[in-house]
């Protein structure tokens, strides 16, 4: 079975490609959210595996709270992706990591490749490089 993503980003041509890159690895995205509103409501539905979450999305700076909501309250990996990683370098509860952005496509694959292995419990690579893990 194929894992579940959901890509939480305001910036339209960045989820866009995050999009693609996702499915073309094979990967299910089941929406995209500009806001902290859709992606509860979205992962209200239940059976996402992993998020991606920026931490200015377009109500603000809500990510680090929706992330941590997302990963304690739903059970979904968190990853986040932003520009600005020193707002959770001391990691979040209920979260797994942070990757810098901007990155390419080759460390959103390994990175998502990584948490996946990890929330399967299975045993995972190193650390991709670009990827602080949290605690």
């Amino acid at each position: 079975m194929t894992a579940r993503i959901l890509i939480i980003e305001d910036e339209a041509l960045v989820a866009m490609e995050l999009r693609f890159v996702l499915e073309d690895l094979g990967y299910s995205v089941v929406g995209t959210a500009p806001d902290a509103r859709t992606a509860l409501a979205l992962a209200s539905r239940g059976g996402i595996d992993l998020a991606l979450v920026d931490i200015h999305l377009s109500d603000g700076a809500t990510g680090v709270g929706l992330g941590q909501q997302l990963g304690e309250a739903h059970r979904i990996t968190v990853l986040y992706m932003t520009a600005n990683p020193g707002m959770v370098s001391h990691g979040v509860p209920g979260t797994m990591g942070v990757l810098t952005k901007p990155t390419d496509e080759g460390c959103v694959r390994e990175a998502v490749e990584y948490a996946l292995h990890l929330r399967r419990g299975e045993p995972a690579p190193l650390v991709p490089p670009g990827l602080k893990m949290f605690s």
